[in-house]
């Protein structure tokens, strides 16, 4: 069984920073990629970013690429997400996700996820 446990969300203003964590526990993530999706009110659950586990490789969604950070600590029990520049539009509850597809972008291919963190960016 895996745990993933999301922390880090809040209000701020058009144009602040804000950092997601997300703490992973439960078994060996070696063979697993983690993301971060998110989902905003009325609207489908989307991917934001990925990373893998073992090896660094990391994947955004266009519309954070430049702005958002997915990385991970070295004892690899954390999972994190700077997001700078933040946007009215990235309004949204943002999940942590873990799927033993590499770096895979549907949530359909993610068998576990925390119970998500609510960013609320204002103009």
């Amino acid at each position: 069984q895996v745990q993933l446990v999301e922390s880090g969300g809040g209000s701020v203003q058009s144009g602040d920073s804000l950092r997601l964590a997300c703490a992973a526990s439960g078994r060996s993530f070696n063979n697993n990629s983690l993301a971060w999706f998110r989902q905003a009110p009325g609207k489908e659950r989307e991917f934001v970013a990925s990373h893998s586990w073992s090896g660094g490789n990391t994947r955004y969604a266009n519309s954070v690429k430049g702005r958002f950070t997915i990385s991970r600590d070295s004892a690899k029990t954390m999972l994190y997400l700077q997001m700078n520049s933040l946007k009215p539009e990235d309004t949204a509850v943002y999940f942590c996700a873990s799927t033993i597809f590499a770096l895979a972008t549907s949530p359909r291919d993610y068998q576990y996820w925390g119970q998500g963190t609510q960013v609320t960016v204002s103009s």
